[in-house]
């Protein structure tokens, strides 16, 4: 008896084990079947997508695509939430709401919601969970349910190169201009000049670059070294591990 149980004990761990890589598999095969692209779009028909740009699977909420515009070159996440109106099946009129210029990156559950007008620059990097709104609640009435009272909206625009950190939130009206940090958790309204670093609750400047004094308060880490050119991705693995063996040797060679 007990080699019979260790017999079924071993065939249910093969079977775990088998219908585990088949649901893995399966799932790797419905990413890249599910993925959103200019050549397969699936049941979305956006206002432009740019070639090379990839809506990953599953997708979050997406609709009002006639007046979203995609650039080349974007990566969407999965679980992101691309809007434009209050609801579906809305007519928006002639102009698109949400704008991606090429190259930008929207991190996993992220949320870009467009009743005004929303404009996110090329290059533009967002961590996971950041939320990008030109739509808030008002709260004028005191008696009346803030949920059940009529929003304020305000376009949004950010700049070329802006970096967002995980779950920034960026506020109906912002600006943001070029090269712009915002820090994670930070929550921005109102205008942000170039070349700034941003952080808090309300969000707020702690860090600027100009052309005469540089960054101020000056940064406190050494610039990262470039990578020359014509050196392969390989010898940067070879390298980096010759870092690590120096890093682990007790004299440090």
């Amino acid at each position: 008896m007990p080699k019979n149980r260790n017999t079924f004990s071993s065939l249910g761990v093969l079977g775990r084990r088998l219908a585990g890589r088949a649901a893995h598999a399966g799932w790797r095969w419905m990413q890249r079947a599910g993925a959103v692209t200019a050549e397969t779009p699936g049941g979305l028909r956006f206002g432009a997508i740019g070639d090379g740009t990839r809506l990953a699977f599953p997708q979050g909420t997406v609709f009002g695509e006639p007046w979203i515009r995609l650039g080349a070159c974007c990566i969407i996440a999965e679980q992101v939430t691309l809007t434009a109106g209050m609801l579906p099946d809305l007519d928006l009129g002639p102009e698109p709401l949400l704008v991606l210029g090429d190259g930008v990156v929207l991190g996993r559950g992220s949320h870009v919601i467009a009743d005004a007008p929303i404009t996110i620059g090329n290059d533009v990097f967002c961590g996971p969970g950041v939320y990008i709104t030109s739509t808030n609640h008002s709260y004028d009435d005191p008696h009346e349910p803030v949920g059940r009272q009529w929003p304020r909206s305000a376009p949004v625009e950010i700049g070329p190169g802006c970096w967002l950190g995980t779950g920034a939130v960026i506020l109906p009206g912002a600006r943001l201009g070029r090269n712009v940090v915002v820090a994670a958790g930070s929550v921005v309204r109102g205008e942000v000049p170039d070349h700034a670093v941003v952080a808090g609750a309300p969000a707020r400047i702690v860090r600027r670059w100009e052309p005469e004094s540089g960054w101020q308060p000056p940064l406190r880490t050494p610039a990262p070294r470039p990578v020359p050119e014509g050196v392969t991705s390989e010898q940067l693995r070879a390298l980096a591990a010759l870092e690590a063996d120096g890093e682990s040797s007790p004299a440090g060679v």
